[in-house]
């Protein structure tokens, strides 16, 4: 494979995010070189070892310039953000990338949060992946914090026989917030072309849903509404419960659920919205 000297935009991890970030970036003809740990698929083979204590430099060496840097892999604790990007920026002295880190939201589910979450709110500053994303962003990186990752192989639906076991499980299920690669894709695309140096973005598709509207539309199975009936003991469960919880219809109301993101913020900031919105 010939080397590649410089790219605008380098994918550390071409995992599930990449099947749509790729496509895009040719699209957008963006040029960009991706790794992977066996180098398949045309991919630079790279793997980081924050343990290593001698880590090997010509792997890092075997990267590109790049002017956008994306870490798609989790960095936990502290020293794994200052570690790699000082491998990285050591071997490619010219090069001076944005760094841009994808997290979790998963970091905001604290006691004692309001109803409604931004990402200004108060998060898990102990959570491991959180003090390498504080550390990054003190670097200057910029962190995106996505909420559940759905499609191509990845279906919302086909997680309600995990979720919804029992009734007493159901009955627990409040929210959940959602955001398709594409628009995990668009939004990567947006922050490497607007970069905010020392920020931490949310992304969901703007929805706030309510499992069990989606429970009962979905059915056990996952085929409801769109494909067929749905079924399942869930659907049952989802009409008791109303019953004993006093709800209604379906959705309930945010004061109801208890916690609901906020994240008009970052899509109006870089002036785009999503476009697969609804699960």
């Amino acid at each position: 494979m010939t080397q590649i000297k410089h790219v605008s935009f380098l994918i550390l991890g071409a995992g599930w995010t990449s099947t749509f970030l790729i496509p895009l970036l040719v699209k957008e003809d963006i040029a960009y070189a991706a790794t992977s740990t066996t180098g398949r698929s045309g991919t630079i083979k790279f793997e980081y070892d924050p343990a290593d204590p001698d880590p090997n430099l010509d792997q890092y060496k075997d990267l590109p310039n790049a002017h956008t840097v994306l870490i798609t892999f989790p960095l936990k604790g502290h020293g794994q953000s200052t570690r790699l990007t000082t491998l990285y920026n050591t071997t490619h002295p010219h090069a001076a990338p944005n760094y841009i880190q994808l997290g979790s939201t998963g970091i905001f589910q604290i006691p004692e949060q309001p109803v409604w979450v931004t990402r200004h709110s108060n998060y898990d500053k102990e959570n491991d992946r959180a003090i390498a994303e504080d550390e990054l962003l003190s670097l200057g990186g910029c962190v995106l914090n996505l909420s559940g990752l759905w499609g191509g192989v990845r279906q919302a639906s086909h997680l309600v026989k995990r979720v919804a076991k029992t009734k007493a499980q159901l009955k627990e299920k409040k929210t959940l917030h959602m955001v398709h690669g594409q628009d995990v894709a668009r939004g990567i695309v947006a922050v490497h072309r607007k970069f905010t140096s020392g920020e931490r973005w949310m992304l969901t598709d703007m929805f706030v849903y309510d499992w069990w509207s989606l429970v009962i539309g979905w059915g056990e199975n996952g085929v409801g509404s769109r494909e067929g009936d749905a079924d399942g003991p869930q659907v049952e469960w989802v009409r008791e419960l109303m019953v004993e919880e006093r709800v209604r219809a379906l959705p309930r109301s945010i004061e109801q659920l208890g916690r609901a993101y906020d994240t008009r913020e970052f899509w109006s900031t870089f002036d785009i919205a999503p476009v697969r919105a609804r699960i």
